[in-house]
């Protein structure tokens, strides 16, 4: 009789704290607000555009030179390669900067953080429109 008893116990205390933490996850969310359009803003490329895209196709934008930084953390790009993605990346329109960043991020080539930031203002600003 006894374990049946501490077994009962057992299982309020369980519920009750799983009660605790969910009404504790609704009064305090850790998630970022969702803006009007859906995205967080949080990344440079939207995760809603990129859960959405069904297929991982690398689209190339006369980049693929590029191809030699993948794996190579920016901090070790060489002179020229950071010179190269800055051509690149001068020379595209302003409506191709997501998709480049997607195919970059797909392609495991990560930008340095001047050409980063740059990319993200871009991306903000045409998230605005």
């Amino acid at each position: 009789m006894l374990p049946l008893i501490l077994f009962i116990a057992l299982v309020v205390v369980v519920v009750v704290l799983f009660e605790i933490r969910e009404r504790q996850k609704a009064k305090h969310p850790t998630s970022a607000p969702e803006r009007p359009d859906g995205c967080c803003g949080e990344h440079l490329v939207c995760e809603r555009e990129t859960l959405l895209q069904t297929n991982a196709e690398i689209v190339y934008y006369d980049d693929e030179g590029l191809d030699a930084l993948a794996g190579i953390a920016p901090a070790d790009y060489t002179e020229a390669q950071h010179k190269a993605l800055r051509e690149v990346f001068s020379t595209l329109q302003e409506k191709d900067v997501p998709g480049w960043c997607r195919s970059l991020q797909l392609r495991n080539i990560l930008l340095p953080p001047d050409i980063r930031e740059e990319a993200l203002l871009i991306v903000r600003e045409r998230r605005k429109q």
